[in-house]
């Protein structure tokens, strides 16, 4: 039996098919899983979601348009679910956003109230509020997940406002694993080593930090969206039945390292 075989779930966060939310779909789907998915409003972002996907095998995938920046739309996309399926069993977080012309080096002090509160919303703000309407569908329990970086714990240059999102998404874990625990409802956090996705390159130096890590990190590689999907396989089935509340780091071992 497929480790996540009759789990079904909510995964936000596919962009193209270089996004960590891609990856985790691979794995979830390898493993027997079942992915609803979500996609920004528009044709084109539908179209470039459903591309992704048929890179995933996906050929005909339930879709549901949705900006997480609205409160409707959150709730049309859960009312749905909750219409058409009764229950999920996981739900993936898997979006962020700080406005890229002040993701770069001596960039963060000057950073507007705007920016900051926008990064703070759609990188943090979210995860709770999706967890809200998630929570009420996993009547058996479930699993939820969001993607963090290492700059949520230590400055890295050109990450600026991003980290400081980051480092509330993982407090908001630690929170929700604490209110859900009692409805046996796991929250963990996976810490992802950079990865060439195209939200990434857009922090300033990005392809410093990839050649750095390269050379200091233990495994002395770069990640790959596959790690993280393994990893996220892990955490919402039942081999992760006694993990909550945790970052789980997959970046070649280099948070580890005293550098």
């Amino acid at each position: 039996m497929k480790i996540l075989e009759g789990k079904r779930g909510l995964v936000v966060g596919v962009m193209n098919d270089r996004s960590a939310a891609t990856g985790i779909t691979q794995s979830v789907l390898k493993h027997g899983g079942q992915c609803l998915f979500t996609h920004l409003p528009g044709e084109k972002n539908e179209r470039r979601v459903r591309g992704a996907l048929e890179s995933c095998g996906v050929t005909d995938p339930w879709l549901q348009p949705m900006d997480a920046g609205s409160d409707e739309q959150m709730d049309a996309a859960f009312a749905r679910i909750a219409r058409e399926f009764g229950t999920i069993d996981f739900l993936v977080h898997s979006i962020a956003f700080a406005d890229k012309e002040w993701l770069k080096e001596g960039m963060f002090t000057g950073t507007p109230r705007q920016v900051f509160t926008q990064a703070m919303d759609i990188s943090a703000f979210t995860y709770a509020a999706m967890a809200n309407r998630a929570a009420p569908l996993m009547a058996n329990g479930g699993s939820m997940i969001a993607l963090s970086y290492y700059g949520a714990e230590k400055a890295v240059p050109g990450y600026n406002v991003m980290g400081v999102a980051k480092a509330a998404l993982e407090a908001t874990n630690r929170y929700l694993a604490m209110e859900l625990g009692p409805k046996n409802i796991r929250c963990n956090v996976i810490s992802a080593g950079p990865m060439r996705t195209l939200s990434a390159m857009a922090v300033g130096g990005f392809g410093q930090i990839l050649d750095w890590v390269e050379k200091k990190a233990p495994l002395r590689r770069n990640i790959t969206t596959d790690d993280v999907g393994e990893a996220a396989a892990f955490l919402l089935s039942p081999m992760g039945n006694g993990v909550t509340g945790e970052v789980l780091y997959v970046d070649s071992g280099y948070a580890c390292m005293g550098l």
